[in-house]
């Protein structure tokens, strides 16, 4: 299956979830932006918390915390011709742990991947890497065509996320 998964939701299985994670980090990491939009449920949430073992992305500062508003107008921004801190762009590879699938509840449409991953992202002369952890809590969503999994929200843990680092352009 692809990461549209269009089967139905009895068919989704630990290795289309396994796949779905791989597709999205390739998707960043081939800048193809609007496709990684498109596997978002419409109120998604990408949350990268300030804090180890943070619990609270209201109540407490978070280093991200992006609807789908935000994270089209991020789109946008790396998209844009007019986007002067991104020439030239920045570039991105994340390196995959085998993903862990902690929940498989076809009845319910409800699916948890955890990924452990080392990210690196390069602009000019400038590298940097971070080890995170990314939970990724999908969802099934009916379509006219079938369904497809989606992401209700994206967890990333940053390892040192307390310690100063500088801008993220991407996304881990």
């Amino acid at each position: 299956m692809t990461a549209t998964m269009t089967a139905t939701r009895a068919a989704v299985t630990r290795e289309d979830l396994i796949d779905f994670v791989h597709a999205e980090a390739r998707m960043l990491d081939e800048g193809r932006f609007d496709d990684w939009l498109a596997l978002w449920a419409p109120d998604g949430m990408y949350w990268m918390p300030l804090e180890w073992n943070q619990q609270d992305p209201i109540l407490e500062t978070s280093l991200l915390y992006e609807d789908q508003f935000m994270l089209r107008l991020r789109v946008e921004r790396l998209n844009g011709a007019r986007t002067f801190s991104q020439k030239p762009k920045s570039r991105c590879l994340h390196v995959l742990n085998r993903p862990d699938v902690d929940l498989i509840d076809n009845d319910a449409g409800r699916y948890t991947v955890v990924t452990r991953m080392t990210y690196v992202e390069t602009r000019l002369d400038e590298q940097f890497l971070l080890a995170v952890t990314a939970t990724h809590d999908l969802v099934w969503q009916s379509t006219d065509t079938g369904g497809a999994l989606k992401i209700q929200q994206k967890r990333v843990d940053i390892l040192n996320c307390d310690a100063a680092f500088g801008n993220i352009q991407l996304l881990p």
